[in-house]
């Protein structure tokens, strides 16, 4: 394609996207001609500075590029080949036809059979649907979809690239990509279907909606869609986004096309006839959240009215109690969920009396130890108990505890707390607070759902959502807090007895409807002969994207039933929903389409295996299979490989490095008020290697960022740890970090800019964290990415684009090495070019990328500052190092490229943080500087990190120090295994390290060096955070005060510093060793203040370094 500025497009179809789509060509330099039926879209558009002709053939008259984005295939085909009219026949030769409308696939093999009959094989078809609205039409950030012949794909990739933030070449030819959106066009037209029926039924239920929806978004039940459309909702806002009638087109689309191949969808079809039933009410021309009217007639405004009732508060979480003054918990019901709940109490220090029907459970709950014992009958449990809790699986069951055979209600002291956790429906928790009621006893009742599943339960980290008196819920807090983990966890639902769970139906709607909705999709998907692993790494990122499609669809693509939420859960929770609905006379066609669903997979034998199995009645209606569907998940992507070389003569050969003194510039750019503070998002705490005098924080809420602002002459570190979460729990933890950042600066004043800093192994969320943080402050202030993994302490270089671990005397490709074979996080390339391509090759090609070369570093900044500003916008731009004065020296070019308007974001390794803040490194602190001298206790290292180095490291230590030091190894296989293990093995070693720090003993707590991964990078991660919070309890159960703490590895330094350690601003005062960082926390929030805390990453230092650092600090001998 030829240049920008000579490329002549003409765009047909200046609709509410197509406007947008249109008009950001123009700011990008195109030539557009634009065309629309309607006069006064057109008259908008010449204002906007594009031209306009009077019809499609005039319009196309020498266009290189015809973008086609009107409503439908017919409008589609008059605009092509109408007689006299039409604009195929006046294209010139070899132009490119590039359809963004959301057509039958079907519909484009016919356009190509007109060319070949027109014998216009010169054409060039692009099947390009696009989605993500109106405001990212306009911004140029769409999601795009292409499939194609390869040289039609070669000719319109670079207009597709200006119009996206993805694009994703879909393979198959024409009519593949289509068919791709269709299936995103059912899942997001299914969900806003289902936003619509919740947000309706709470209504009814009288719920607070802005609550409902703050709860939503955050659980189980929330999807893009509910997001992004109950906002519109809540604000009485219908002006058309996104119109209701494009679903009624696009579900036709969805349900003739399935019609057609005999396929069934139940979800799609009733969607479908809820959105003919809101266009029949004249909401068609509207925006498709308009669609919850039909669940509300007479009051339009329902949703928005609703969430004007005074919003909760938090003095409601403010105990009265402490945990010292509950004497006794009861807890009734040690299932999968209730014995980690009762383990996680008796964790906590509470007294607990456990009771279930079957013996096991109460045996297995007994091996928790601490304040456990075991209760003969539910009576006995609730026997003098301040708390009685309740988590047994129906209502029935609750009733029969209580009333019936149990007895518990009547053995209850006076003023006792019941807290009901199970999920019942609303109407029967609150007859259950009538009749405690009238005991006279005065008993409390807290209605308290909880989800997050048995792993979540065992580590005390559930989501519970609660509706209580004041007086009840301030009883409880302490009990509530333990279960989980901390106050965010907990969602006060105001309403009185029962709206809790009412919102927990509401969320068991959702969640159960996009199970199914997911089921269906991707069954559909087999029948047309998609990759359906491809499908779903393109759709869990779209705006047909789920939590629930997102977390069990992995199942169906590998066929396993295991059930980690069982099929028989929706078919009650789906049936109460409909229960509820009925006693208020409420319509929930999509439950009931969903629950019918579920109740076939049961009447199969299915009720005990997973949820997600539900996808197999489509295999066994028209034998189509997901998972022998999906292409094996190696993506194919072959980089360029390169040898190892000596490291010695490969440094020796590069050219002299610069010797201008580029610090002093740098320090006067930085001194400058105009210079942004830097804000550095720190995926794990090991960022702060090559940093002192400089504050971390662990919180970003915006009243600590706006002090930060105001204090912080150059930048500061905000650990996020995002490295441990899954992508979308990582992608919406730094959105949220973002915009509080920003909104921090704006009250401050400031001015800011991010820096990602990631693995120096190039290991994390790339390209997710980039895209969400470019997302989230506004893509028109970043010119491009910056990728500089460089770490000198580290033995990380990146030459010739070419990134390299040192090993030894050699330099070792990175993609070679043991860290690009993380389970969760790895990769093929070295090249840092081909890396970009195989993480983000639906963003970027090849000739998108740019090099910051060593040659050119070496020659010095401003040559730096020279290829920077001829580098096109939205580049990534490789920087080479292979000495930290390379690095400084990048740091002044990009600051005067900064001077001159450039703006970039930055995913970098820790050398180029200190380089850009002008900080020069000191020699490692010894414990003589520290002042340990006051503290006789023994120093605690806790290693969590299982990379080889770590092990040759801990190796060393044993060896060194055997005699001195006291080893308590905790079993990972264990760990995992059960709780009940667990327990038992963290009180043990809390026990045993408290009496040796004590005497003054060093104490290593490690986990067993043996790696255990998941099937998938999910279930690794998920792995790691159980190892994780097993060493937290460790640490947080001991009280001595250490000499010293060493966390051996990324993920457990951070867990240990938040949440063993509880800081929440720490100074970096510098290295305990070299690329080793040393913090200190004085705040009076903290555990253990001012004692030094070492934050060692797991592939850092040599194999002698961790017991260097711990013979130089350990007590002297004699003391």
């Amino acid at each position: 394609m030829d240049s920008i500025t000579s490329t002549i497009v003409t765009f047909v179809g200046l609709g509410a996207m197509g406007f947008g789509m249109a008009s950001h060509l123009l700011k990008m330099g195109y030539h557009v001609i634009g065309y629309d039926v309607y006069e006064p879209t057109r008259l908008r558009f010449l204002e906007a500075g594009g031209n306009m002709s009077q019809s499609p053939r005039e319009a196309a008259r020498g266009a290189q590029v015809l973008i086609c984005m009107v409503a439908n295939s017919q409008q589609a085909d008059s605009v092509l080949f109408d007689s006299g009219m039409g604009a195929v026949e006046v294209l010139p030769l070899n132009a490119t036809i590039i359809i963004c409308s959301t057509v039958p696939s079907a519909y484009l093999m016919e356009i190509q059979s007109k060319l070949e009959s027109m014998g216009r094989n010169d054409i060039f078809l692009v099947d390009s649907p696009v989605s993500g609205g109106t405001v990212r039409a306009a911004e140029g950030t769409l999601t795009i979809l292409s499939s194609a012949t390869p040289a039609a794909l070669s000719q319109s990739k670079r207009i597709l690239y200006d119009l996206s933030e993805k694009h994703f070449v879909i393979p198959g030819g024409i009519g593949a990509a289509s068919n791709i959106k269709m299936i995103n066009q059912l899942l997001a037209g299914v969900h806003i279907a289902a936003a619509s029926e919740a947000m309706g039924l709470a209504v009814r239920m009288g719920l607070n909606t802005r609550r409902v929806y703050e709860i939503i978004v955050n659980a189980a039940g929330t999807s893009w869609m509910f997001e992004n459309r109950v906002s519109h909702m809540l604000d009485n806002d219908w002006t058309p986004q996104s119109a209701l009638d494009i679903f009624v087109k696009d579900m036709g689309i969805v349900t003739s096309s399935a019609r057609s191949q005999g396929f069934p969808l139940p979800l799609s079809s009733a969607a479908e006839q809820l959105y003919l039933s809101a266009s029949l009410c004249g909401y068609g021309k509207e925006d498709d959240s308009g669609l919850v009217r039909v669940f509300t007639p007479g009051a339009e405004s329902a949703v928005h009215d609703g969430g004007k009732k005074k919003a909760p508060t938090d003095d409601r979480l403010t105990p009265i109690v402490t945990p010292n003054e509950i004497k006794k918990v009861g807890f009734i019901g040690l299932g999968a969920m209730g014995i980690g709940m009762a383990t996680t109490l008796v964790n906590g220090g509470f007294h607990v009396t456990g009771y279930d029907i079957s013996p096991k459970p109460v045996s297995n709950f007994l091996l928790s130890g601490g304040k456990s014992e075991a209760a003969e009958s539910p009576a006995e449990a609730a026997l003098d108990a301040d708390v009685l809790i309740v988590m047994v699986q129906t209502a029935s069951q609750v009733e029969e505890v209580l009333f019936g055979s149990g007895n518990a209600a009547e053995k209850l002291p006076s003023g006792a707390v019941v807290i009901l956790t199970s999920t019942v429906p609303p109407s029967f928790v609150q007859k259950i607070g009538t009749r405690l009621e009238a005991l006279e006893k005065q008993l409390y009742l807290v209605d308290a759902p909880v989800s997050g599943g048995a792993a979540k339960a065992a580590e005390g980290l559930l989501t519970i959502i609660c509706s209580a008196t004041d007086t009840a819920m301030s009883k409880v807090n302490p009990v509530l807090l333990a279960m989980s983990g901390k106050p965010d966890n907990i969602y006060y639902a105001e309403g009185g007895i029962g709206a809790a769970s009412s919102i927990k139906l509401i969320n068991q709607l959702l969640a159960g409807v996009h199970i199914m909705a997911a089921a269906e999709a991707m069954a559909f998907g087999a029948k047309l002969g998609l990759d359906t692993r491809s499908l779903y790494e393109i759709i869990k990122n779209a705006a047909g994207g789920s939590w629930m499609f997102e977390n069990r669809v992995p199942a169906m693509l590998s066929a396993d039933w295991t059930p980690h939420s069982m099929l028989a859960i929706f078919v009650k929770d789906l049936g109460m929903v409909l229960d509820e609905s009925k006693r208020l006379g409420f319509p929930a066609f999509l439950t009931a389409a969903a629950h019918q669903m579920n109740l076939m997979g049961a009447s199969h034998g299915w009720a005990r295996e997973a949820d997600g199995g539900i996808v197999r009645l489509w295999e066994l209606m028209t034998g189509v299979s997901v998972s022998k569907s999906a292409k094996p998940q190696d993506t194919g992507f072959n980089p360029r490989e390169y040898p190892t070389l000596p490291l010695k003569e490969t440094i020796d050969s590069l050219p002299s490095e610069y010797n201008g003194d580029v610090l002093h510039s740098i320090r006067e750019y930085i001194s400058d008020d105009k210079t942004p503070l830097l804000v550095i998002l720190d995926d794990d705490p090991t960022g702060t290697q090559t940093c002192h005098d400089i504050a971390v924080l662990t919180v970003w809420d915006v009243e600590t960022l706006q002090r930060e602002f105001d204090c912080s002459e150059k930048g500061f570190f905000i650990l996020t740890n995002s490295r441990a979460f899954p992508p979308v729990e990582a992608k919406k933890l730094l959105e949220i970090i973002c915009q509080n950042v920003q909104h921090a600066a704006q009250l401050a004043g400031k001015e800011f800019e991010i820096v990602l800093r990631g693995d120096s192994t190039l290991r994390g969320h790339f390209p997710d964290e980039p895209e969400t943080v470019e997302r989230t402050l506004g893509r028109d202030r970043i010119d491009g990415w910056i990728l500089a993994p460089f770490f000198y302490q580290g033995g990380r270089y990146t030459i010739n684009d070419v990134h390299y671990v040192a090993e030894g005397d050699f330099l070792i490709p990175s993609g070679q090495t043991q860290f690009a074979r993380d389970a969760t996080f790895g990769y093929k390339s070295s090249n840092l070019k081909d890396y970009v391509l195989e993480k983000a090759g639906f963003k970027f090609s090849m000739g998108d990328i740019f090099s910051i070369s060593l040659e050119d570093i070496r020659c010095g900044p401003g040559i730096v500052t020279e290829k920077l500003l001829k580098a096109p916008r939205r580049s990534v731009i490789i920087v080479n190092a292979a000495a930290e004065s390379d690095m400084y020296v990048f740091a002044a070019g990009i600051l005067a490229a900064e001077q001159q308007g450039r703006k970039y974001l930055y995913r970098t390794g820790a050398a180029f943080v200190s380089s850009r803040l002008g900080i020069i490194g000191i020699p490692p602190l010894s414990a003589e500087s520290l002042d340990m001298s006051s503290n006789p206790s023994g120093g605690l290292i806790i290693a969590g990190s299982y990379v080889p180095k770590t092990t040759l490291q801990l190796h060393s230590l044993l060896r060194r120090r055997a005699s001195k030091l006291d080893v308590i190894e905790l079993p990972v296989s264990k760990l995992i295994h059960s709780s009940e293990n667990a327990t038992e093995i963290v009180n043990t070693a809390i026990e045993d390290a408290s009496q040796k720090l004590q005497s003054g003993q060093d104490v290593l707590v490690m986990t067993s060096r043996d790696l255990v991964v998941g099937d998938d990078a999910i279930s690794s991660l998920s792995i790691g955070g159980t190892v994780a919070a097993t060493l937290v309890k460790v640490m947080l159960g001991i009280d001595v005060r250490p000499r010293y703490v060493v966390a051996k590895g990324g993920i457990t330094s951070s867990d240990i510093a938040t949440k063993g350690l509880k800081m929440k601003r720490a100074m970096v005062v510098g290295q305990a060793a070299p690329g080793v960082p040393l913090w200190r926390c004085d705040e009076e929030t903290s555990r253990h203040r001012g004692v030094p805390y070492v934050v060692f990453p797991g592939n850092v230092g040599g194999e002698d370094t961790l017991a260097e650092l711990v013979e130089s600090w350990a007590l002297p001998e004699g003391r």
